[in-house]
């Protein structure tokens, strides 16, 4: 059992890697590399979902949902760019229209055994909506925002201040909780979450909210005061309810962590599970509220 000391400074070396990688893709201001990283980082966490699956024993389709998952991924990211949100979204419900079929299918020919079927297809089912579907919400994020004067994207600016807003409100909850923790947020899901690191986290998101507009405000225009505050509530309380989802995956397949590939951090999974609750809120504040694309 490795100290707390020892915990920290592994998550910091792993973090600050991350963060110079995530910087210096969304920095470089190249849309297929940017597509590439979160395609690779989807699929790494949608692996990992299913290893833990295989670890508990449960049945599951996972070749077949990796292959879903690279061509909804290419697909989607493809339609977006070109045609917009309702192409992307019609090209998405249609493969998994056919999933579901092919799904179905491969349970017809294979036998049950003590297994409950419709378990093994709703577990597969559920590992793509889950992963690959919400965490696919950063990359149309990128195209949803205005393009710039030149007919640059700008949108990945949006996605640096998810990432960073996501981020903040975990730190907060971390650190709130940590000092000031005496009341049980829902022990028996995560035991060391408390209100007060809820509330710490939702201080922090909306800190990180207005700190990064108030640092590139012209890469943020369509954001107004009023956004960035509403933004930093709705982000920092999603953050906390998305590391509270893995909690529940994590104890329902009897795993610590989703994976050992990051030091200190766990898995792929344990670093994106925030991200799965606060990207499709920030796109459908974007889509719905601020009106984007017009």
């Amino acid at each position: 059992m490795e100290s707390t000391e020892v915990t920290f400074r592994r998550r910091l070396v792993s973090t600050l890697i991350l963060w110079v990688l995530v910087l210096g893709t969304i920095l470089s201001g190249y849309e297929q590399l940017f597509f590439i990283t979160i395609a690779g980082i989807g699929l790494l966490g949608l692996w990992e979902y299913f290893e833990m699956l295989d670890r508990r024993g449960v049945p599951n389709f996972k070749l077949t949902a990796l292959i879903t998952a690279v061509v909804f991924l290419a697909g989607s990211f493809l339609t977006f760019r070109s045609y917009g949100p309702e192409k992307s979204y019609d090209f998405e419900i249609a493969v998994l229209v056919v999933f579901l079929l092919v799904v179905f299918g491969r349970q017809m020919f294979r036998q049950t055994r003590d297994q409950n079927p419709l378990e093994t297809m709703a577990y597969t089912l559920f590992g793509l909506l889950y992963i690959v579907w919400l965490f696919n919400f950063l990359t149309k994020i990128v195209y949803l925002a205005p393009r710039g004067p030149s007919g640059e994207t700008i949108g990945q600016y949006y996605v640096l201040y998810l990432l960073l807003v996501t981020k903040f409100s975990d730190m907060g909850a971390y650190l709130t909780g940590s000092v000031f923790g005496r009341h049980k947020l829902v022990p028996h899901i995560s035991p060391h979450k408390s209100w007060e690191g809820l509330a710490g986290a939702v201080l922090f998101a909306v800190g990180g909210s207005f700190g990064l507009w108030y640092l590139i405000p012209d890469k943020l225009a369509v954001f107004g005061t009023g956004d960035l505050l509403v933004l930093g509530v709705l982000l920092g309380l999603a953050a906390v309810i998305g590391d509270l989802a893995e909690s529940i995956v994590k104890r329902s397949a009897d795993a610590k962590d989703s994976g050992g590939l990051l030091p200190g951090i766990g898995g792929v999974l344990d670093l994106i599970d925030s991200l799965l609750f606060t990207a499709p809120i920030l796109f459908f504040y974007m889509r719905l509220v601020l009106g984007l694309p017009s």
